[in-house]
């Protein structure tokens, strides 16, 4: 029989140049049996190039280190060859850099004053291919967005051309950080209808996974503070 990734443990590299931050996380990481830190690296290149020789599933980033920052490595890790996914950890001052990592590929985005349990459920989240961002950081970049110029009506609704008026509600609700139980619970159907929802959006829009659908439905102008 062959080997599926789920009959090993997923390897993560950890990215960030506060030695304490890598040493916290390697020391609960060692405890779990279904992680492993293949590498540790103190700033961005360095997170490249282990992603490449390690074979990483997924990379913990941080955004501000020295040299190459979390970003410009996200984008390289992302446009490369090697399938690994991004889960950035950064702090609360962060806030301008939270458009620009999604942008760049970043599957997750994660605060670090979060419980290392939470960061780790990310992390094995995101290697099964799925995307999560702390609602926290949903906020936050719900604010950025309000803070722009609207967009022309007729725009909006462009990048979102094709999808029914029901998966319009659900890629609402996926804006506002919902999660698919979340988002059956608010219109009243199932969990596996959420889900196939969901799955229907990434397919006609062409999205990645839930982050860029979350990054349309903003840019769709469907996500709004009052």
């Amino acid at each position: 029989m062959s080997e599926t990734t789920t009959e090993r443990p997923v390897r993560v590299v950890l990215a960030d140049d506060q030695p304490l931050v890598r040493t916290a996380l390697r020391m609960v990481i060692t405890d779990t049996p279904d992680l492993v830190v293949v590498g540790e690296a103190a700033d961005g290149a360095q997170a490249v190039r282990l992603t490449e020789e390690t074979g990483a599933d997924v990379v913990v980033m941080d955004l501000r280190m020295p040299g190459t920052d979390g970003i410009e490595a996200t984008r390289r890790i992302t446009g490369g060859p090697s399938g690994a996914r991004v889960v950035v950890l950064t702090t609360f001052d962060d806030d301008d850099h939270v458009y620009g990592a999604l942008h760049a590929g970043a599957s997750g985005f994660l605060v670090k004053d979060m419980a290392l349990d939470d960061i780790l459920a990310a992390v094995r989240v995101v290697a099964s291919g799925d995307a999560l961002i702390a609602p926290s950081v949903t906020g936050r970049l719900i604010k950025e967005f309000t803070g722009r110029p609207r967009t022309a009506p007729g725009a909006q609704r462009r990048g979102t051309w094709g999808i029914t008026d029901r998966e319009r509600e659900v890629l609402t609700l996926v804006g506002r950080g919902l999660s698919n139980t979340e988002v059956a619970a608010e219109l009243h159907i199932s969990v596996a209808t959420a889900k196939t929802y969901v799955t229907r959006l990434l397919a006609k829009l062409e999205a990645r996974d839930r982050v860029q659908l979350v990054i349309m439905a903003y840019e769709a102008g469907l996500v709004f503070t009052a």
